[in-house]
């Protein structure tokens, strides 16, 4: 295939209104999707892409605003709030084969041993982990925690910790 004038200043025209590279190809005819990302990096086309951000923080703040409640809470004590939560779920350990959509899938202990399983609690939905499992698997870019507040955390927050 290849690329008359025509078709390069379809492609031009196309591109600076936004069209997805498969878009394009359709209009065009002919042509692959990989062929107009080709010839839109050799033309050297504005690139379109996006980057993608952190969604776990803007899910929690969203289902915070949601509930009607203003934060301005730093993410540690986010992380503290939801442990000293009352209905806080107790851990449901299940083996792999007993893991379903809605179990949280975070693993605990080592899986070379007897006694490891997997946490087992009601999953967010759209996410594999629970609320507190969340907290540690998904960290916003360039949001590193706090390591200055050296405050003691109450005993039983620890069990809690350890436990999950």
């Amino acid at each position: 295939m290849s690329w008359t004038e025509e078709k390069v200043a379809k492609l031009k025209e196309l591109w600076g209104k936004g069209n997805t590279a498969s878009q394009i190809a359709e209009i065009i005819g002919g042509i692959s999707r990989n062929a107009v990302i080709g010839k839109a990096h050799r033309l050297n086309l504005s690139a379109k892409i996006k980057t993608r951000t952190a969604t776990s923080s803007q899910i929690f703040e969203n289902s915070i605003e949601q509930k009607g409640i203003k934060s301005n809470k730093g993410r540690k004590s986010k992380f503290k709030s939801l442990i000293i939560e009352k209905d806080f779920e107790p851990e449901n350990p299940k083996q792999l084969e007993q893991l379903d959509e809605s179990s949280c899938k975070w693993p605990i202990g080592h899986p070379d041993e007897s006694s490891f399983y997997f946490c087992g609690r009601s999953s967010l939905k759209d996410f594999s982990y629970c609320k507190l499992h969340l907290l540690y698997a998904y960290q916003p870019k360039g949001k590193k925690e706090e390591t200055t507040d050296k405050e003691e955390a109450p005993d039983f927050i620890k069990e809690k910790i350890q436990s999950a």
